[in-house]
């Protein structure tokens, strides 16, 4: 078994089978999405031509929606994604946001959350799509006031609940609409069949990967993914690598991986963060140079899969830097000439 080379093909990083960005966040079940900017190229990179413009008439569509999900951080996920994943991912997650508010001194008693978050609602139904801003102007109407800090709780526990989501696609700005607006109508989806479904399309994306990587990332407890996994049955297998258990699906995409490749890869993207265990293409002694104690994650450069460099997306001129002998930043301009080209399309 090769794990890079079969990582690179299921997350769609190699020889992408997606044409359209709806299909790579299916495809993944669940996207990070905690650099604002920079989740449109996670997403976009994984299709066949990517495209900002293909990627924002998706979100601003509904096709795709941003909220605190899972281990209560951003994630992007479709529109026939977002009732069962809410059912089965928030409870988890808001006692997560709970314990992050006692850590934080902040205690905010029931009747406060609901009315609150009534008055959310009420100003995304008005508008249709708001900034935060725009909530702080409607707080103020009817003479609330508090700090960004707690505000910005009461909009966490609004996703978490169904009743806020992303509004329209802003250059910086987050906004928020609606989720029945922008998603549909609430739909119920047997919990067991929900969790076989993201079990499925955890593993069908990031194989080979632990239970304990599906553990980190889906933010459900031991017993929960071993039952999801339990209920895939004999769609998925056991491989040894290295000593330590892998899990596949039975159609685990294993060609069309060539050697030479480079990618540029945003912040917080899943091809490390989709993992507990990240050693497999990311050697202990440069971890520091991809992500560090704080849960800070950077641009990085890949090449055969393997993490060797950072880079920064935001200049007109590639800069780059490489911790891996050999390698130089003329190798990488056909790489970043792609990225340019889907900013422009």
């Amino acid at each position: 078994m090769n794990p890079v080379s079969i990582r690179l093909l299921n997350q769609q990083l190699i020889a992408p089978q997606f044409s359209h960005p709806a299909q790579v966040v299916s495809h993944m079940g669940a996207v990070q999405a905690q650099e604002y900017r920079m989740m449109r190229w996670a997403v976009e990179m994984r299709t066949r031509k990517p495209s900002a413009r293909a990627f924002k008439r998706a979100f601003d569509s509904g096709q795709i929606v941003r909220l605190h999900l899972m281990r209560g951080t951003w994630q992007l996920v479709t529109a026939e994604d977002y009732w069962p994943l809410i059912d089965l991912c928030s409870p988890k997650a808001i006692a997560v946001t709970k314990g992050w508010m006692s850590s934080n001194q902040i205690t905010i008693p029931d009747q406060e959350l609901a009315h609150i978050r009534d008055i959310l609602a009420m100003t995304a139904a008005d508008k249709g799509s708001v900034t935060k801003e725009d909530f702080v102007h409607a707080l103020a109407r009817k003479g609330l006031q508090m700090d960004d800090h707690r505000l910005s709780y009461h909009i966490r526990m609004a996703e978490l609940s169904g009743t806020l989501c992303s509004g329209d696609l802003l250059p910086m700005k987050a906004t928020y609409a609606l989720s029945t607006d922008k998603v549909g109508p609430r739909t119920q989806v047997d919990r067991d069949e929900a969790l076989m479904r993201l079990t499925r399309k955890y593993f069908q994306s990031r194989q080979p990967a632990t239970l304990e990587d599906f553990v980190w990332w889906s933010g459900l407890n031991v017993g929960e993914c071993r039952k999801g996994i339990a209920l895939l049955g004999s769609a998925i297998h056991l491989e040894k690598w290295h000593g330590r258990d892998f899990y596949l699906t039975d159609d685990c995409r294993t060609r069309g991986f060539r050697q030479g490749g480079y990618l540029l890869i945003p912040p917080y993207d899943e091809y490390l963060i989709g993992y507990k265990s990240r050693d497999i293409v990311l050697p202990e002694e440069h971890r520091h140079h991809a992500y560090n104690n704080s849960g800070i994650f950077k641009p990085i450069i890949a090449h055969n899969g393997i993490i060797c460099g950072n880079w920064t997306p935001f200049k007109e001129d590639f800069q780059a830097s490489f911790f891996n002998e050999g390698l130089s930043i003329e190798a990488v301009e056909t790489t970043w000439q792609a990225y340019k080209n889907y900013l422009s399309k």
